[in-house]
């Protein structure tokens, strides 16, 4: 009976065709019910107050939402316990469809209020894990189906060092952004650094810092990271 109430909620919820775990039992299915409910709580009271949401909102525990009315919401967003986000910048936060961020991540838009920051696009059907940082000095875009692995870090600012003479932290600060296209996944404990562009479909090794773009349908890694292989052309020489 609890699995097919919570089946039901579920795809109530656009997962058209989710369905839990046979494995799980029914105290199992019990708590992740009230869990549930205490977190739609907790959004329902969040969504009153950002700018539009068009469907559920799901929140951990402890989690710290700043400048809401710059925030726009698709159907189904769930955010994690402990993750902070700081939405204040020029385009604000705008989170897509299906979208899960897990617990201690840290979205921070603006760091000094001399200077706010770009803003934030997340797409459709995106799953960001947990302790990453995004950093959104400069224009964020994260498109549609990627994966962000645990302790991700993504930084859209850069400090400008050209003058060996004058200390870094009066030369200013370029913000190029980061583009992260559709279908990516990065690998756990990955860096991207400001003004790179994420293919299509690439996929970026655990552990890489990246510092300049990556072709659509590359596998990349190391530091800085490499062009590893080339998805498409080892998929035709199987």
């Amino acid at each position: 009976m609890l699995k097919g109430i919570l089946t039901s909620i579920i795809r109530s919820a656009g997962k058209k065709d989710y369905s839990p775990d046979h494995r799980l039992t029914d105290p199992d299915l019990l708590i992740l019910s009230l869990t549930k409910s205490v977190e739609l709580f907790r959004g329902f009271c969040c969504r009153l107050f950002v700018r539009e949401s068009r469907g559920l909102l799901f929140i951990g525990p402890r989690c710290t939402i700043k400048h809401k009315s710059r925030i726009k919401l698709g159907r189904t967003v769930t955010i994690g316990r402990n993750v902070e986000i700081n939405a204040l910048s020029e385009e604000g936060v705008t989170i897509g469809n299906n979208v899960t961020i897990l617990s201690n991540t840290i979205i921070e838009c603006t760091g000094v209020l001399r200077n706010i920051g770009t803003g934030l696009t997340i797409g459709d059907n995106v799953g960001i894990s947990q302790n990453c940082f995004i950093q959104v000095r400069g224009r964020v875009r994260i498109g549609n189906d990627v994966i962000i692995g645990p302790g991700v870090s993504i930084f859209s600012e850069n400090h400008i060092f050209s003058d060996p003479f004058l200390p870094v932290s009066v030369q200013g600060e370029s913000r190029k952004g980061v583009t992260i296209e559709d279908g990516a996944w990065i690998g756990s404990k990955a860096v991207i650094l400001d003004g790179v562009r994420i293919g299509l479909n690439s996929i970026i090794a655990a552990g890489s810092v990246v510092n300049r773009d990556v072709p659509d349908y590359s596998v990349v890694g190391g530091v800085p990271a490499k062009i590893l292989k080339d998805r498409i052309s080892t998929k035709e020489q199987k």
